[in-house]
């Protein structure tokens, strides 16, 4: 029967899908292709099926397809994507969009400039106004290519600058291409996202332009705009325009509080408790002890030998003076759970001697001041550096030994 026929028709469909998929997954592009051809052949047949749903599907898996495919070429990928933006109007702007990523990514900038030019020039009633954001998106990529070629003509001119040469074309490409730049960039910037590289390319072309105060309110907009997500990459640009133009300590630490708040275990976290450890104010001599050992919680600073020499110096100034051990105690009962299983158990003390010695040391300062002078951590390695006799550990041990009733005031 006709119903018993479209009912078979369909799983036929689903299930060489399935197969398109498993292909995929196992990177059997060959087969996938030959699956592909025939769920499209088995599509035209089928005139049940809504036109939206399989076109995407189709632009989708065989974009994939064909950048994978052994035996595609960049005429068959341009062939086939130019099919795709004939079949709905509704992903027109998308298929442009992913059409120029990958004629970028085969070195084809000129095309892929070109492709974006013709898409931003692209109309169809209503849809223009639905793909707005689409639209932004193609002119802040075609933004960035300008941006990418003012990097080229500045460049032209400051390797022939030294030697007199003045170029007028040259330089006139270089102003129509930053104006060109930084019209698309301006815009795509004021819509609530994470728009770090095209941020990025503003600032830098307003810099080179002098436009410093332009360039502090577009990171200030950036990173304290309560309507963009919040991005620790925009903290970070922000404190990294500060230092380039010599600003205040205060405002540095400033930019650097709000990044450890987001992303305690960033790479910057040693910038900023190094500048709290030389503040006179309490205050942040303690916030940089607490961004030292938040720092520390992550696996990816385990070994991180300037992170372990911070804490050490920091602790060892406390276990001298005597003074603010309830800070180490405050920090430490957080932690002393797991602290000696994660960081100092006697498998990484031995791992730790024979890969970096000067990581063991600082580590095992840590570990002696914090669980005793009986530390696996500290006795393996303080015993394996008086061994070899090493100076620093001998004196290392002794400064242990001596300082022991202060681990004794931390953990009870």
């Amino acid at each position: 029967s006709s119903r018993e026929h479209k009912s078979n028709f369909k799983k036929s469909k689903e299930v060489c899908l399935s197969y398109i998929q498993d292909a995929m997954l196992q990177k059997q592009w060959k087969k996938a292709a030959e699956f592909m051809t025939f769920y499209v052949e088995s599509l035209e047949k089928d005139f049940s099926t809504e036109y939206m749903g399989p076109s995407e599907m189709i632009w989708r898996i065989g974009t994939e397809i064909l950048c994978h495919h052994p035996r595609s070429s960049m005429k068959e990928f341009n062939s086939f994507i130019e099919q795709m933006k004939t079949l709905g109007v509704k992903r027109y702007l998308k298929v442009c969009l992913e059409h120029a990523f990958h004629l970028l990514c085969n070195g084809q900038i000129d095309e892929a400039y070109q492709n974006l030019s013709l898409a931003e020039s692209w109309r169809f009633g209503e849809q223009t106004v639905i793909q707005d954001k689409e639209m932004k998106l193609i002119q802040a990529y075609r933004g960035l290519l300008d941006y990418y070629s003012w990097c080229k003509q500045k460049n032209i001119l400051l390797e022939h600058g030294q030697d007199g040469f003045e170029d007028l074309s040259v330089e006139q490409e270089m102003h129509r291409c930053f104006r060109k730049a930084a019209v698309n960039l301006k815009e795509i910037i004021k819509i609530p996202g994470v728009w770090d590289l095209f941020v990025k390319c503003y600032v830098d072309l307003l810099e080179f332009y002098g436009d410093h105060n332009e360039a502090r309110q577009v990171l200030n907009e950036y990173a304290y705009n309560s309507k963009f997500p919040a991005n620790p990459n925009a903290h970070v640009y922000l404190y990294q325009f500060l230092k380039r133009h010599g600003e205040s300590k205060k405002s540095l630490i400033s930019a650097l509080k709000i990044l450890h708040d987001i992303a305690p275990s960033h790479e910057l976290m040693i910038d900023f408790n190094t500048m709290l450890q030389k503040s006179k104010k309490r205050k942040k001599r303690r916030l940089g002890l607490e961004v030292i050992f938040a720092a520390l919680d992550y696996a990816g600073w385990k070994e991180n030998v300037k992170a372990w020499r911070c804490l050490a110096r920091q602790v060892k100034q406390i276990a001298i003076s005597e003074k603010h051990l309830d800070w180490i105690k405050q920090e430490w009962n957080s932690r002393k759970s797991w602290w000696p299983a994660f960081h100092f158990s006697r498998y990484l003390a031995k791992r730790d001697w024979q890969g970096n010695e000067s990581l063991s040391y600082e580590k095992a300062l840590v570990a002696g001041i914090l669980l005793g002078k009986d530390c696996k951590y500290f006795k393996y390695v303080s015993h394996q550096g008086c061994k070899a006799q090493v100076k620093r550990f001998r004196i290392l041990k002794k400064f242990v030994n001596k300082h022991n009733p202060v681990y004794l005031r931390i953990c009870h």
